[in-house]
C-alpha cells in the first residue's frame, strides 16, 4: 500500500464505502472486483461465492465483453484451481497459471490467462469465496508482493460484505416470521370473524326460504354485505404487502432465494443467473417477482419439468426476466380457455399494469419460455 497514489486511494475508498453504503451485496462485490482490476492493472478480474453444491451462487467478472461472456458459457463449477482456492486459504501467485498443477477445466472460449493472482476471501477460518486477477497490463514482470497485499485488503472488504449479508438474511427470516404472525392476527381479527358471521347468516337464510321468504331475502342482503366487506378486508391486507424477499437486496437476490428454495424442495433442477441489473420502482420489481413465481409454479406443478432456468438480464434502464423449462409444454393459442391454471391472464395483467411486456413461447412436448420485459424508472 505504500506505493498507492491518490487515485488508487480513491479506488480503495470507493470499495470500502461500498460495503457500508445501502447497496445490494452483488453491487458491493461488483464494485470490489472492478476496483481490484483497475488498481492492480489487470486485464481480467473475477470473484466467486460458492453455493454449497459444487457451483457458484455468485460469479462476477470485470474486463470481459458481453460477447466473451456468452462464448464462455455457464457459470464455472468448483473444479481445478477454482475449487482448490475454496479449500486452501493460501494465496496463489503465478507467472504462468497454465503451468500450475491444478490448472484444468477452463472453457475453450475462455480468454487466455498467463500471469495470475488469486486470493481466498476468508472470515476467520472459513473460506467464503475467492477473488482473482489475470494478465497484469502495467508490468511485464506480472503481479508482485505489493499487488498481493492490496488484493488481500480488498478480499477482506468482500468478506465484510458477505458476512453482513448473512446477518441480514437471518434478520430477514425473523422478519418473515413476525410478518406471518401479524398477517395471521389480521386475518383472524378482520376476516375470519366476518366469514364466520357470513356462514351463520347464509344458514339462517336457507332455513327461512320456505317459511318466510321476505326474511330470507333480508338475510341474503346481509350475506352480500358481509361478503363484500370480507373481500375488501382481504384486498387491503394483500395490497399492503410487498414481498418480504424484495426488501433490502432487491429483485436479483429475491429470485435467487426463490430458486434456491424450489431447487431444494423439488426433484427438478432450478437455476438462477443474473446480470448486474438496475433497481426498479417497487411496483415493477414486485410484478416481475410475482410473474416469476407464477411461471415457476406452472413449470414445477403442471409441466413436469426436469430443469427450470431463471435469468434476469439488464436491458438499458430496464430488465428482461426469462423463465424457461423443459416440461411438456402446451398450445399457447388454446391455453387461456383450456388451461386457466397456468395463470397466463394474471401474468399478462401484471405485466401490463407496470408498463411491461409478456411473451410466452411454448408447444406440446417442447417446454415453455416465459419472457417479461420491464422498463426502468
Amino acid at each position: 500500500m505504500a506505493g498507492c497514489d491518490r487515485e488508487e486511494l480513491r479506488e480503495v475508498s470507493a470499495a470500502v464505502l461500498a460495503v457500508t453504503a445501502h447497496l445490494s451485496v452483488r453491487e458491493v462485490l461488483q464494485t470490489i472486483v472492478s476496483a481490484a482490476r483497475r488498481l492492480l492493472g489487470a486485464q481480467y478480474a473475477a470473484l466467486g461465492i460458492p453455493d454449497g453444491s459444487g457451483s457458484f451462487r455468485e460469479f462476477l467478472a470485470d474486463g470481459l465483453t458481453d460477447e466473451q461472456w456468452r462464448a464462455i458459457g455457464p457459470i464455472p463449477r468448483q473444479h481445478g484451481l477454482l475449487g482448490a482456492m475454496l479449500r486452501d486459504p493460501t494465496p496463489v501467485r503465478s507467472a504462468d497459471i497454465r503451468a500450475h498443477p491444478r490448472f484444468e477445466g477452463w472453457p475453450a472460449a475462455h480468454p487466455e490467462m498467463v500471469d495470475f493472482l488469486g486470493m481466498p476471501i476468508v472470515d476467520g477460518t472459513e473460506i467464503l469465496g475467492e477473488i482473482f486477477l489475470a494478465n497484469k497490463q502495467s508490468s511485464p514482470a506480472g503481479f508482485d508482493a505489493d499487488d498481493q497485499e492490496l488484493l488481500k485488503l480488498l478480499a477482506a472488504h468482500a468478506a465484510i460484505a458477505i458476512v453482513n449479508a448473512r446477518l441480514y438474511e437471518r434478520g430477514r427470516e425473523l422478519s418473515i416470521v413476525e410478518e406471518r404472525q401479524r398477517i395471521a392476527r389480521e386475518l383472524h381479527d378482520a376476516v375470519t370473524q366476518k366469514l364466520f358471521s357470513l356462514r351463520l347468516t347464509a344458514e339462517a337464510a336457507a332455513a327461512l326460504v320456505a317459511r318466510d321468504p321476505a326474511r330470507a331475502a333480508a338475510e341474503l342482503d346481509t350475506v352480500r354485505r358481509l361478503a363484500a366487506e370480507a373481500t375488501a378486508e382481504l384486498k387491503s391486507i394483500v395490497d399492503g404487502l410487498r414481498p418480504v424477499d424484495l426488501a433490502g437486496d432487491g429483485l436479483p437476490a429475491a429470485l435467487q432465494r426463490q430458486a434456491d428454495l424450489l431447487d431444494r424442495v423439488h426433484d427438478a433442477k432450478v437455476s438462477f443467473a443474473a446480470d448486474a441489473v438496475p433497481r426498479l420502482p417497487a411496483a415493477r420489481e414486485e410484478a416481475a417477482y410475482r410473474i416469476a413465481q407464477e411461471a415457476l409454479h406452472n413449470a414445477l406443478r403442471h409441466a413436469g419439468a426436469a430443469r427450470v432456468a431463471v435469468e434476469l438480464r439488464r436491458a438499458g434502464p430496464g430488465v428482461v426476466l426469462t423463465v424457461a423449462d423443459d416440461g411438456r409444454g402446451f398450445d399457447v393459442r388454446g391455453a387461456a380457455p383450456a388451461q386457466p391454471r397456468l395463470g397466463l391472464a394474471s401474468m399478462r395483467e401484471r405485466a401490463r399494469a407496470v408498463g411491461g411486456r409478456l411473451l410466452v413461447r411454448s408447444a406440446p412436448g417442447e417446454g415453455t419460455v416465459v419472457t417479461l420485459e420491464v422498463p426502468g424508472a
